[in-house]
C-alpha cells in the first residue's frame, strides 16, 4: 500500500516539485562519448577536404542541412511535437524523409523527448536540463545515463497521436534502414554521380561534416537559448530570446516566447520577419498543404509581457508608459 501511495504521489509531481538535484552524479556512457569524439574528428577532416573538393559539394551539403533542418523545425518540432498546425499527407511524408536525413533519432523519440522537455523544463525530468550547465544541455546529456526522473516521467508522456500516425510508426520501426538510405547513401551518392566528386570528399563533407554541424545547430537551442539572451515574455523561466541562434536554427531561437506560448505555429511573436520556417509554413498554407494554424492571442501576449517580462520587449517593455489594466486579468500559461 505504501509503495502504491508513493507512485500516485510521484505522478502528481509538478516541475517545481522536481527541481534540480545538484548532488546527483551522472555516469558517463563511454560508447556514446567516444563515438561523438570520433564523429567530430571525422567532421574536422571533412573541413580539411573542403580544400580539395568540387565547389558544388559544400553548396550541396549546406542545402541538405537547410532542407533536412526543416524536417526538424517544421516537422518534428512545430507539426508533431506541438501540433501547431495540421498537414497533408505529402507534407507529412516530406518532413519524415527530411527528418530521417537529419539523423537525430526517429521522430517518435524526438517528439517524446521534446514534449517531456516542455512539460518538465529545466528540472531533473528534463532530458537536457540547462540548470546543469552549457555542456550538459548541449551534448553531455547524450553522453551520460539518464536521470531516474527522465526515465520515469518519460513513460507518462502522451504519444497516442503519433502511435496512430502510420508514417511516424513506419519510420520508427525501420529507422536504421531508412537512415542508411536517406542520411548516408543518397547524400554521398548525389555528388559522386552528379558532378563526379570523389567518394572520400563526398563521405566526409556531405555526411560527417554536414551531420555534425547540423547537430550543433540543434543542440544550441537546448543550451544557448536556455542560458544567453533576454526574457521579454517571462523572466521566471530559463528560455531566452537569442537572435543569433534564430538565424542559424531556421527561426527557433525565440525561445522565451516559444516556451511561453508553445502551440503558436510561428514560434515567435513577429513571425516571418525572423523565421524562415514560419515563412515556409505560410507558403504551404497559401497552397492549402497545411491548415488550422494556431497562434497565441495577442492580448495574452501583451499581458504576459507586461506582467512577467524582464522589460526588454520592444513595445511592452516600458511598463510605466503603458496604460494597461491587468488587475482583473489572469495570464494564461500555455507552456
Amino acid at each position: 500500500m505504501g509503495a502504491l501511495k508513493q507512485t500516485e504521489e510521484e505522478k502528481t509531481l509538478l516541475p517545481q516539485d522536481i527541481g534540480t538535484d545538484y548532488t546527483f552524479k551522472r555516469k558517463i556512457v563511454w560508447f556514446n562519448a567516444i563515438g561523438f569524439f570520433i564523429l567530430h574528428l571525422l567532421a574536422l577532416y571533412g573541413g580539411y577536404r573542403l580544400l580539395h573538393c568540387h565547389i558544388l559539394t559544400p553548396i550541396f551539403a549546406l542545402a541538405l542541412m537547410f532542407v533536412s533542418g526543416e524536417g526538424i523545425t517544421l516537422g518534428a518540432h512545430r507539426l508533431y511535437s506541438h501540433k501547431a498546425f495540421k498537414a497533408s499527407f505529402m507534407v507529412r511524408l516530406a518532413v519524415i524523409i527530411l527528418h530521417t536525413i537529419a539523423g537525430q533519432n526517429c521522430l517518435y523519440i524526438w517528439v517524446r523527448d521534446h514534449r517531456q522537455h516542455h512539460k518538465y523544463s529545466d528540472t531533473d525530468a528534463d532530458p537536457h536540463n540547462s540548470n546543469r550547465g552549457f555542456f550538459f544541455s548541449h551534448i553531455g546529456w547524450l553522453m551520460s545515463k539518464k536521470h531516474p526522473a527522465v526515465i520515469s516521467k518519460g513513460k507518462t508522456i502522451d504519444m497516442s497521436d503519433l502511435e496512430n500516425d502510420s508514417l511516424v510508426m513506419l519510420q520508427k520501426d525501420h529507422y536504421k534502414f531508412l537512415y542508411i538510405i536517406f542520411a548516408i547513401g543518397i547524400p554521398i551518392a548525389i555528388p559522386i554521380y552528379g558532378w563526379k566528386e570523389s567518394f572520400v570528399n563526398s563521405l566526409f563533407i556531405s555526411y560527417f561534416a554536414r551531420y555534425i554541424l547540423q547537430l550543433h545547430a540543434t543542440w544550441l537551442i537546448n543550451s544557448a537559448t536556455h542560458l544567453y539572451g533576454t526574457k521579454p515574455y517571462d523572466k521566471f523561466m530559463n528560455p531566452v530570446e537569442n537572435y543569433f541562434i534564430s538565424m542559424i536554427a531556421l527561426g527557433e531561437g525565440w525561445h522565451n516566447y516559444h516556451h511561453a506560448f508553445p502551440s503558436d505555429y510561428r514560434a515567435a511573436e513577429y513571425g516571418v520577419r525572423y523565421s524562415i520556417t514560419t515563412f515556409i509554413i505560410d507558403v504551404l498554407a497559401y497552397f492549402g498543404l497545411v491548415y488550422d494554424l494556431r497562434e497565441a492571442n495577442s492580448e495574452q501576449v501583451k499581458i504576459r509581457a507586461v506582467k512577467k517580462g524582464d522589460g526588454t520587449h520592444p513595445v511592452f517593455g516600458k511598463k510605466k508608459e503603458m496604460e494597461v489594466n491587468i488587475s482583473d486579468r489572469q495570464v494564461t500559461a500555455n507552456g
